[in-house]
């Protein structure tokens, strides 16, 4: 299938004032389609779509809190309502966060989870309607490389992007069964290299800015431009799952021959290892 399929089409992309959304929002442009994007960061969305205004391309930018159920639901109204069909939904907008289990706090946990999983479920339930409505529906959602395999200092993020991809393969099988004209996709992105990683959080005692040194250092190997080039041909596919990178093929592999043996490989490898230890040092040396 050729990626002329996004012509004329209404897209929406969550989390598009940098980053993979962005990218997104550019290169679906490309390809000549009409889009909705939001993010809570209202400069960085002020810039995108000033940019693909200037190349001519229809746009709509609202910043929204992904998080909001009922703004999420007035917003998916609206836009229908403006443009007379939605045909694609991208839900991308997400945090991250780094923290160990015991170090990290209920919120924290919470705050992830509602970001990076509620954020997905409020936007497929918000336009799932608008999108078998238009006939030829698509739902991408955004889960990661950590919805495939764990890792230690992500729990939370682990926990959302699990959920992501359960809950999007549920939706395909469900669009499947029912015979309804909604394909779906869960994307699961590698290393790339986003403000995400960045502006993440910590368990209190962590310094933020070398947990985003060593991703950015050891793990942020592909630009967003990549990831949206990979994702776009995906969709235009129509596959059920798009794996972005060669560490998220070879790390699918590894978990998928390996079992849950990889557990104890990414124990002792884990590039984060040096940050929680020394934390944990400082723990046990406190009077």
């Amino acid at each position: 299938m050729s990626e002329n399929v996004f012509a004329d089409k209404t897209i929406v992309i969550t989390g598009a004032g940098s980053g993979i959304g962005r990218a997104l929002a550019d290169r679906l442009a490309g390809h000549g389609a009409r889009l909705a994007l939001s993010d809570i960061d209202k400069d960085g969305l002020t810039e995108t779509a000033e940019r693909l205004r200037f190349r001519g391309v229809e746009v709509r930018a609202d910043a929204l809190d992904v998080t909001d159920r009922d703004a999420v639901l007035r917003y998916a109204d609206t836009v229908a309502a403006e443009f007379g069909v939605v045909h694609q939904i991208y839900n991308n907008a997400g945090i991250a966060y780094f923290g160990s289990v015991l170090d990290s706090e209920l919120e924290d946990i919470e705050r992830v989870m509602n970001v990076d999983y509620w954020g997905v479920v409020y936007g497929t339930k918000a336009f799932l309607p608008h999108l078998i409505a238009s006939g030829d529906g698509h739902v991408v959602n955004i889960s990661s490389l950590f919805g495939l395999l764990s890792l230690g200092g992500q729990s939370a993020y682990n926990s959302a992007k699990f959920a992501v991809r359960g809950f999007t393969e549920a939706l395909r099988q469900e669009m499947l069964a029912e015979r309804l004209p909604v394909r779906v996709t869960c994307v699961h992105p590698g290393g790339i290299k986003t403000a995400v990683a960045r502006n993440a959080t910590t368990a209190a005692g962590l310094d933020p800015d070398s947990v985003s040194s060593i991703f950015d250092r050891r793990m942020a190997f592909h630009s967003p431009e990549m990831a949206a080039r990979v994702i776009v041909a995906g969709v235009a596919r129509g596959k059920a799952r798009v794996l972005v990178g060669w560490e998220a093929r070879a790390l699918d592999l590894v978990q998928r021959i390996g079992g849950a043996r990889y557990q104890r490989i990414l124990a002792v490898t884990n590039p984060f290892n040096a940050v929680s230890k020394s934390v944990a040092v400082s723990k046990r040396e406190r009077p």
